[in-house]
C-alpha cells in the first residue's frame, strides 16, 4: 500500500476531502473519453455504468487507482452510483453549496429514517438515514484539467461531521469554516465524503470539465440500489 494513499484515506476522514496528483494516463483517458463522446451534447449521464458498464473495466484495470479505490474502501464496498459530468465553456452555471444527500433507488418502500421521495426521469431518489451518507465514499475522476476558471469544487472542510446541514434563506458558509478550491490536475482524483458541502462557479474557460463521479457505500437498503454493482 502506497504511503501517499493512507494519507489520502486519513485526510479525507479528517477534513471529508483529498485530492490526487494525475493517476491515469493520456491513453487512459482518451480511451474512457471515447466511450462516453456521446455525451457531447449532455451535461451529466445518469446510470453511467448501467449505460456503459465498460468504463467501471477501464477504471479498475488502473492499478493505482485500484490501489487508492482499496485503501479507502473496505472490502465489503460496492458502486453505488455513477454519473459522468461535463461543465463545457460557454453553456454552463453555478451550482450553491449543497451536499449530495439523495440516493437512487429501485423500488418506493416506506421504511423508518427515508424521506424525501423524488422521482425524476422515471428514477427514483430518496433521502437515507445519515449512516448510509457517512458510510459512502465519492471518487471523482478529472478527464481535464480542473481550476478556478472552469469550475472546479469549492468546499468546505470538515462539514461532513455536522449531520446534514438546512440550505436556506438563513445559510451563512462563513460560520461553518474557510472555503477552500479543489483544483485537480488532469488525470486526478478527488475523494469525498457526500456531506461535505461543496460548490461550483461557472466556467469563464474555453475547455470542458468532465468528470466521473463514483459513489461506493458498503450499506444495503430495504428499497434496494438501483446501480448496484459489485467491485471485483
Amino acid at each position: 500500500m502506497k504511503t501517499e494513499f493512507k494519507e489520502h484515506k486519513t485526510t479525507l476522514k479528517e477534513n471529508g476531502f483529498s485530492i490526487t496528483k494525475s493517476i491515469f494516463t493520456k491513453e487512459e483517458l482518451l480511451d474512457l473519453i471515447s466511450l462516453i463522446e456521446y455525451s457531447k451534447k449532455n451535461y451529466a449521464i445518469r446510470q453511467l455504468i448501467n449505460k456503459e458498464s465498460k468504463v467501471l473495466e477501464l477504471i479498475f484495470k488502473n492499478n493505482d487507482f485500484k490501489e487508492l479505490y482499496k485503501t479507502v474502501c473496505c472490502e465489503d464496498y460496492f458502486l453505488s452510483k455513477a454519473i459522468f459530468f461535463n461543465k463545457p465553456s460557454k453553456t454552463n452555471w453555478f451550482v450553491g453549496y449543497h451536499q449530495d444527500i439523495s440516493i437512487s433507488v429501485k423500488n418506493k418502500i416506506e421504511a423508518e429514517g427515508f424521506s424525501n421521495w423524488t422521482n425524476k426521469n422515471n428514477q427514483l431518489g430518496v433521502i437515507p438515514p445519515k449512516e448510509i451518507l457517512e458510510n459512502t465514499v465519492t471518487i471523482r475522476i478529472h478527464l481535464d484539467e480542473t481550476n478556478e476558471t472552469n469550475g472546479a469544487l469549492k468546499v468546505i472542510p470538515k462539514t461532513h461531521t455536522k449531520g446534514i446541514i438546512r440550505v436556506d434563506e438563513s445559510f451563512k458558509k462563513e460560520t461553518l469554516g474557510v472555503e477552500q478550491l479543489c483544483s485537480v490536475e488532469k488525470g486526478g482524483v478527488m475523494l469525498m465524503k457526500p456531506l461535505l458541502l461543496h460548490a461550483s462557479s461557472k466556467s469563464i474557460s474555453e475547455f470542458d470539465r468532465r468528470v466521473i463521479h463514483l459513489e461506493f457505500c458498503n450499506k444495503e437498503v430495504p428499497m434496494e440500489w438501483l446501480e448496484r454493482k459489485e467491485i471485483i
